[in-house]
């Protein structure tokens, strides 16, 4: 092999080294196609100057999507309200991204709450703007899973994601979500309300 050759090799290889993101701690790729997807942390690139989860697309056509995401245990959930919430932004988003929460039960396939923004998702070119998840965490749930996703092609930042619980005069968000969590004992007997 020349020398130009291994040169260009060498620029290459560190050029692409740098551009990498490296993924935040606790955080994991997944989705449909994640591989088609950069992601990691975007350093100073925060809606307040600190860092963001960065979700890029390294391939021209995308059909799926790609999430970062984690899972953790719902205990100080467990039988509340909780709303997620944190700001996005997005760059060329072809199809749409958005923040997602998912209440999972051991003993089923079938989630037990679940929203992904799809219902009022964020497409195109974007400034920074905070979203919100508000989920019901049944006494029975096993895990939270949550993270961002992007669907198809484009680029979208996150962070500040944050949860709290809340009383259940804040209506729960996404399709399908409408139920009542179980009251802690038999109530309303009497049909009073």
């Amino acid at each position: 092999m020349n020398t130009q050759f291994l040169k260009a090799i060498f620029l290459v290889s560190a050029i692409s080294t740098l551009c990498a993101f490296t993924l935040p701690n606790h955080w994991f790729k997944a989705g449909s196609d994640p591989d088609k997807y950069e992601m990691g942390i975007d350093k100073g690139a925060g809606h307040d100057g600190k860092n963001a989860a960065t979700i890029e697309s390294i391939s021209k056509r995308i059909n799926g999507f790609g999430t970062l995401m984690q899972v953790s245990m719902p205990d100080k959930y467990l039988g509340k309200r909780v709303r997620m919430s944190g700001y996005i932004k997005t760059k060329d988003v072809k199809k749409w991204a958005g923040l997602w929460l998912r209440v999972d039960n051991a003993n089923s396939t079938k989630s037990l709450s679940f929203d992904n923004m799809q219902d009022r998702a964020v497409k195109g070119s974007t400034d920074w703007k905070k979203y919100e998840i508000v989920l019901d965490v049944p006494k029975y749930a096993s895990d939270i899973a949550f993270g961002a996703l992007l669907v198809g092609t484009g680029k979208m930042w996150f962070d500040d994601i944050k949860f709290e619980i809340v009383d259940k005069t804040v209506p729960t968000t996404g399709k399908g979500n409408e139920h009542v969590l179980p009251a802690d004992e038999p109530a309303n007997l009497d049909f009073a309300e």
